[in-house]
């Protein structure tokens, strides 16, 4: 089954970082047809060094640029327009995926067609892939899946592989600061999409020094209330379903950088 790779990339990334998922891609068990690569706006010297020496090494990566940043969603859904295939993988360019993860999942894709999108868990790291520091777990059959994202997201974006016309029906990739996958993800299931996740680690997720402190304050709660809002305007979630994430996320967001990296590791990777 031919399939596509999708991926976006903006100027604060580290070219290190870029490499080793390049690597992780390019070196599977089954490898992609095509790697549509999004810049989203400008990047740096070294960025564009390192994507022109694996434009040379590979003639599969098709790489798009974007005159100015627009954030992810915007990205993700201009790169959709430029994949060539229903099958769809989505990746990020600090992650590393482990070798059989492509082979795994568009083997499922291929034997179980009612699917739209499968996932995985991940293993989580923060320095070296070889220590792992937690593992997102998430439920298995899509009736579950449904009843977790009313709490939380359903899908480990970086693993996600979707079929294009399913993710198109729903409205497609759009700007939804910091939830552009979550956003997406409800928006399919209310539109009939069909949910499955691998039950084991098939990505090693990167969670750098700063992984927990982005995941406080003022901006990235604001966010989430609306992402909530709206759940509950489109009536996925109940009122009180709505006001108890919203308490559930202040304090998550309010809390000191430790306190929120224990609740993390602890209570939320169980």
């Amino acid at each position: 089954m031919d399939f596509s790779v999708l991926i976006s990339i903006y100027s604060k990334e580290q070219p290190q970082y870029l490499q080793e998922s390049l690597d992780s891609i390019f070196g599977q068990t089954l490898p992609p047809t095509e790697v549509v690569m999004v810049c989203d706006g400008s990047l740096t010297e070294a960025l564009d060094q390192m994507i022109e020496k694996y434009s040379q090494q590979h003639t599969e990566l098709k790489v798009i640029r974007l005159p100015k940043n627009g954030g992810l969603g915007k990205a993700l859904q201009e790169g959709l327009k430029h994949c060539s295939y229903e099958i769809v993988a989505r990746m990020d360019t600090d992650d590393i995926c482990k070798p059989d993860r492509f082979e795994t999942q568009i083997k499922y894709m291929e034997e179980h067609p009612e699917t739209d999108v499968v996932g995985a868990w991940i293993d989580e790291f923060s320095e070296n892939p070889s220590k792992i520091v937690s593992v997102r777990r998430l439920p298995e059959q899509h009736e579950d899946i449904v009843e977790f994202a009313k709490k939380r997201n359903p899908v480990n974006h970086p693993t996600a592989v979707f079929r294009r016309s399913a993710v198109e029906k729903a409205g497609s990739y759009r700007h939804f600061l910091l939830f552009e996958d979550y956003d997406l993800w409800v928006r399919m299931i209310l539109n009939g999409a069909r949910f499955h996740n691998i039950q084991r680690s098939l990505l090693y997720f990167r969670m750098p020094n700063d992984f927990f402190y982005r995941r406080g304050g003022q901006m990235y709660l604001q966010s989430e209330i609306q992402l909530q809002r709206q759940f509950h305007q489109l009536h996925y979630i109940t009122w009180g379903r709505m006001m108890k994430n919203i308490v559930i996320r202040t304090t998550m967001r309010c809390i000191p950088n430790p306190w929120r990296k224990k609740a993390y590791l602890f209570f939320l990777r169980r």
